[in-house]
């Protein structure tokens, strides 16, 4: 038969059979045996993987996949266990199912992540709030220990927002000596949270 003769006519060169004739053929290596056989079960397997896949794309995808497990698989097929119908109905049920089951897995995992990009935040909430209350306290308790004009300085300074020239005003005190008191204060508030440097 001459070798450039169009697809439909190498075709129609394969005598009609049933497609346990053809696998039959497949099984040793027809490939125009397997054409025909594709031409039967194409539309099947894409039918039924489309209902489960859902998206066009990855079901022409599974469908092919399912359709080439086939020609490689040929040699175990038998008849015994079913019709060829049948098998390649099963290979694609089972195909179309791992995929919506790796799909999901793969949306999961996406999913999950963005979850954990978008909380952008490498603490707990309750956990925070409890630090932050605790260094309050702390730090209210530091504050006891200085002296009552260290105290009054250092918070007109640094709770109020006054620069030592104007904590000078308010108390009318020298700022030369009010100097001497916020960094007294501040070096007893230091030793007493037990910051280093």
């Amino acid at each position: 038969m001459d070798e450039s003769a169009r697809p439909a006519d190498r075709l129609s060169a394969v005598p009609s059979t049933g497609a346990e004739d053809l696998m039959a053929l497949v099984a040793k290596g027809d490939e125009r045996a397997f054409e025909r056989l594709y031409d039967q079960l194409a539309g099947p397997v894409y039918g039924l993987v489309r209902r489960i896949v859902r998206d066009p794309a990855q079901s022409e995808e599974v469908a092919q996949e399912v359709l080439v497990e086939l020609w490689k698989t040929a040699t175990r097929y038998s008849p015994a266990k079913g019709s060829v119908l049948n098998w390649a109905m099963t290979l694609a049920h089972r195909r179309a199912v791992d995929r919506v089951r790796s799909a999901r897995a793969s949306t999961e995992r996406e999913r999950k992540a963005t979850f954990e990009a978008a909380r952008g935040r490498p603490f707990d909430e309750v956990a925070e709030s409890v630090a932050t209350r605790l260094e309050r306290s702390q730090v209210r308790r530091c504050l006891k220990t200085l002296t009552e004009l260290q105290r009054e300085s250092v918070l007109l300074a640094y709770y109020q927002g006054y620069t030592y020239r104007e904590v000078a005003d308010v108390l009318d005190t020298p700022q030369g000596t009010v100097k001497t008191r916020l960094r007294d204060g501040l070096i007893r508030l230091r030793d007493c949270l037990g910051v280093t440097a």
